[in-house]
């Protein structure tokens, strides 16, 4: 069952990536705090559509889960601000390697285990995150060059520069593992994601205080609409992902950082961006990966 919900968890976070793209704006310098202002929002919303219909869940599940609550949101925060620094060569193969950091703890900590040819189809989904990366990389590159920008070099050899990425990657990966050892030993998952979309709401709340009461800034719900489908996709794929993740960790949490492939998939076809061979390349490899995941769950 683990191997559908992360597919499931894939789909929904790959179209959240898509929607935040479309969302994001570069002149806004509030967008990622209304971006966190929506997701929370929602997250709200679905933990309270989940108590009318009797889920079991107490206060208490908060405080339980609370440090996996506050890595995962510092991580998402975290990811939000540096966008700032997408130009680095390394920042989005760093960030999403998390999820082979979770596996590599669950191994070395929990004593989780994994087949050989798990291990191979593992290996195979990471590779195929790296090369995209990279390729990505040298094609916004080539682009900037041909249009002639020069990046502050400050993006690209400070070492703010891989503070965000390096911080972001060893954070979610802490909080993949932290997710793994608690589902495990202290609480279900079904209360564990109500606790987690509650936490969200709240720094919801806290964000509103800032952006519109502090700042004074005006959030117009229609020009919005982007940001709240990601919310409502980010949702959909945290509750797969907290099931994945709670039936098998090891091999989900990699599997599941192959939504960046995706995301890339439908920035092809809805945004017409252009891919080149060897970024189709890759994301074949992952999907052989992620094809021999499926064979072997």
């Amino acid at each position: 069952m683990w191997f559908w919900l992360s597919l499931v968890a894939i789909l929904f976070w790959s179209g959240s990536d898509l929607f935040s793209k479309i969302g994001s704006k570069p002149d806004d310098k509030y967008s990622h705090w209304k971006m966190a202002i929506a997701v929370g929002t929602v997250m709200g919303i679905h933990a309270i559509i989940e108590l009318s219909r009797g889920a079991e869940f107490r206060l208490s599940d908060i405080l339980t889960y609370l440090p996996v609550s506050f890595l995962y949101i510092f991580a998402m925060i975290l990811g939000y601000v540096g966008l700032r620094y997408v130009v680095l060569s390394v920042s989005t193969p760093i960030c999403n390697s998390s999820g082979a950091v979770a596996a590599l703890l669950c191994f070395l900590i929990l004593k989780e285990a994994m087949s050989g040819l798990q291990f191979v189809a593992v290996a195979l989904v990471c590779i195929g995150i790296f090369l995209l990366s990279v390729f990505e990389k040298k094609q916004d590159d080539a682009e900037r060059m041909q249009a002639g920008i020069v990046p502050d070099r400050k993006y690209t050899h400070s070492f703010i520069a891989i503070f965000f990425p390096i911080f972001y990657c060893i954070i979610d990966g802490m909080g993949t593992f932290a997710d793994a050892l608690i589902l495990d030993r202290y609480i279900k998952e079904e209360a564990a994601n109500i606790a987690y979309e509650f936490t969200f709401l709240i720094m919801a709340v806290f964000a509103i205080m800032y952006v519109v009461f502090i700042k004074k800034q005006k959030i117009k719900l229609s020009a919005e609409k982007p940001k709240m489908l990601a919310g409502v996709f980010e949702t959909a794929g945290q509750f797969a992902y907290i099931y994945a993740l709670g039936d098998n960790a090891i091999v989900a949490a990699p599997l599941i950082s192959s939504y960046c492939i995706f995301s890339l998939v439908w920035a092809r076809i809805i945004l017409k961006e252009k891919l080149s061979w060897k970024q189709y390349l890759v994301i074949a490899i992952a999907a052989i990966g992620i094809i021999i995941l499926g064979m072997e769950g």
